[in-house]
């Protein structure tokens, strides 16, 4: 076969453990809407950037260094984050993975979190807690998009240029931080509740 694929992007998805999601889940959002109400700071910050939402990113994003509940959410996390960096390939032999980032996302309808990435970090992701029937989920862009220049159009078999994980409680999302994504505008009457993360290494 002359042809050969290289620079492949890899993306993870998996349920955060086998069993125990329910009470997990319901556990955390009560306590992101508790975040939310007691949070000024981000309330303020969230009103400016993050329209009709609210985000603790700004304000408390380091959650699992103070609450018992994220702190247990965050080895349930590491466990992933090691099974991923297998799957890519880092050497971190001798090194440390740590979770440096971690922080709520409510998104009543309307809401929308636009491209963008993750500097300083080298593993992001997202923890799904609320997902109610027909909220976003989360889009993906092709990192050769702005590199296509005058490429003709592609067959509609062709790889897509975006691609959407459907937002599902209980799963976790992982992806290399420098890859581009966004939340597209939630169009049901329900809150989507997401906790997003970075992880770096040493």
């Amino acid at each position: 076969m002359p042809v050969r694929s290289y620079f492949p992007t890899l993306l993870y998805r998996a349920p955060l453990q086998s069993a125990g999601l329910t009470r997990l889940n319901a556990d955390l959002a009560a306590e992101c809407r508790q975040l939310r109400d007691f949070d000024a700071a981000g309330r303020r910050w969230s009103a400016k950037n993050y329209p009709g939402g609210y985000t603790s990113y700004a304000s408390m994003n380091e959650l699992h260094r103070f609450s018992s509940t994220f702190a247990a959410l965050e080895k349930k996390l590491l466990r992933h984050a090691r099974a991923y960096a297998r799957a890519l390939e880092f050497d971190l032999r001798g090194r440390t993975v740590r979770l440096s980032d971690c922080w709520v996302n409510i998104m009543p309808p309307t809401a929308a979190h636009s491209l963008h990435l993750h500097p300083l970090s080298f593993i992001s992701g997202t923890y799904y807690v609320v997902t109610p029937r027909g909220c976003p989920g989360l889009k993906f862009e092709d990192p050769r998009l702005s590199k296509f220049m005058a490429a003709p159009p592609r067959l509609p078999t062709a790889a897509p240029a975006h691609v959407t994980f459907p937002a599902r409680a209980g799963d976790v999302v992982l992806f290399e931080s420098w890859l581009r994504h966004e939340v597209p505008a939630n169009r049901v009457a329900e809150e989507r509740i997401s906790i997003s993360f970075n992880f770096s290494w040493s």
